[in-house]
């Protein structure tokens, strides 16, 4: 075995530790413990945060819109985890998979609006304007200095998610592997590089994304918030458009792939070995996936959520909480259902492979129709991933060397560099790197919410009770007007 080969066995081995039960439990736990705490949130107060999400308020302090920020924070959230990521799920854990997935995330949404409440409660606003929060701030202000050692370690890992996990490896090895299906699927166009043959799709788009990139992340927040806000809700409805189609046109499947799914999830899939264990391997790739998609616990949404122009912490979280709804219970679900519909997750494929066939073979459109739709989303989805987690790492970097913009302007050509070099590398040695770097950073995060749990829960029932007073009066005062109609 040579020594990538020994690499490639060790990152393996370390993904299947850091991603054992524990990490899974505490991940369950802390869900499952904000759900109850506040009472269901996510399902009584869902109507409320999507109404929220397109209205912002006009007195709000920050740097971004409340809906520019939740775009920026789905920007880094929708991207390969939803094309890509359900697709090594599935195939690695079977249907089943999906199940977990759509279970973490609707845990997540308590979770996801605790993060964004924390953010804004606790972050910090310079002289200038500038504003700065996230886990790092509401560790360090909210569970007091003496845990500015937790702080610290977030924002390590949260600045190596950002140059070696979703940030750049996952988002430009999907760009490129879907721009090479596309116009080279039988690597007809090949040159020699780092010892391997690569297409020259691949390496043409590799030279464009990284130009593409290094062009805008010199931007900061608010060029990133401009661009997501036009590109992410676009991208979305065309995706979500697509995966109707399928539905519709293989509507008398779903029935029988949601029984596919929810047996899997307690059964297993036999491609993974024994029912116990593959349950097991069904239950980690779908909750590590499912992080990996919407970024619940995980800590990263919060770093943009603090840039929103709001003075209500619980408002924010409220818009917070609906990017897990539409990240993971939306959008992945329909790539989930699309791809057992089809029944393209066994077949030997990898990667987004898995969903460029689920697409050709459930669109009633041409296979190249297909696949360039797909390529497009894609593309354009992991993009703004791309340049979301370059805001989320420069404000770990930030907060590491504080303030020191010099760390800032380096990280930013490491960040380059590591979107270079993305498509070189194997699909399976990319996603679990991703994995070990979420999980590293989702652990110091969980901590600060549970510590901070009472917090979270007096200021949304100081919140909803202010809420209901508005609404209250504001129904007086339409009463009164039609009265004196």
């Amino acid at each position: 075995m040579g020594i990538f080969g020994r690499i490639d066995t060790f990152i393996t081995w370390f993904d299947g530790v850091v991603w054992g039960l524990p990490l899974i439990i505490l991940i369950l736990v802390t869900g499952i413990f904000l759900t109850v705490r506040l009472g269901l949130l996510q399902v009584r107060y869902l109507g409320k945060a999507l109404k929220f999400m397109v209205k912002n308020e006009e007195d709000g302090h920050g740097e971004v819109t409340s809906f520019g920020a939740l775009c920026t924070a789905l920007s880094a959230t929708i991207g390969t985890g939803n094309i890509v990521g359900v697709a090594t799920a599935i195939s690695a854990g079977g249907p089943g998979a999906l199940f977990w997935m759509i279970l973490t995330a609707f845990l997540g949404m308590a979770t996801k609006y605790s993060e964004g409440l924390l953010a804004v409660k606790y972050r910090t606003i310079d002289e200038d304007g500038h504003v700065l929060g996230g886990p790092f701030y509401y560790i360090e202000n909210g569970m007091g200095v003496k845990f500015r050692w937790l702080a610290k370690i977030f924002a390590f890992f949260g600045a190596g998610v950002g140059l070696f996990g979703i940030g750049t490896f996952t988002q430009v090895n999907g760009i490129s592997s879907a721009v090479r299906n596309f116009f080279d699927p039988d690597m007809a166009h090949t040159v020699a590089l780092f010892g391997n043959d690569y297409s020259w799709a691949t390496v043409i788009s590799c030279l464009v994304l990284t130009v593409c990139v290094g062009m805008v992340v010199l931007g900061g927040i608010k060029r990133i918030a401009k661009v997501s806000e036009i590109v992410v809700p676009f991208m979305a409805v065309l995706y979500v458009v697509l995966a109707v189609i399928i539905m519709v046109t293989n509507i008398t499947a779903i029935p029988a792939a949601i029984v596919t799914i929810v047996k899997s999830a307690f059964t297993g899939s036999a491609l993974a070995g024994g029912a116990m264990g593959s349950m097991i391997v069904a239950m980690q790739k779908g909750i590590a996936r499912g992080i990996f998609s919407n970024e619940s616990g995980l800590g990263s949404a919060p770093i943009a959520a603090a840039a929103a122009q709001t003075k209500e912490p619980a408002r924010q979280g409220l818009v917070s909480m609906t990017g897990t709804f539409i990240d993971t219970i939306v959008i992945c679900t329909m790539t989930g259902l699309s791809i057992v519909i089809t029944e393209t997750w066994n077949t030997g494929l990898e990667g987004v492979e898995i969903t460029t066939a689920a697409f050709q073979k459930g669109l009633p459109f041409p296979p190249v129709v297909a696949s360039f739709a797909l390529m497009i989303c894609l593309v354009f989805f992991a993009f703004t991933t791309i340049l979301g987690w370059d805001y989320y790492g420069e404000r770990c970097l930030e907060y590491l060397f504080n303030k020191n913009m010099k760390a800032v302007r380096a990280y930013r050509w490491l960040y380059i560099i590591c979107v270079f070099i993305g498509p070189y590398m194997t699909v399976a040695a990319v996603w679990n790197i991703a994995d070990i770097f979420n999980a590293l950073m989702a652990i110091p995060n969980l901590i600060a919410l549970l510590a901070l749990s009472k917090v979270i829960v007096k200021e949304t029932k100081a919140f909803m009770e202010k809420l209901n007073v508005e609404e209250k009066n504001q129904r007086i005062l339409k009463g009164m007007n039609v009265e004196n109609v």
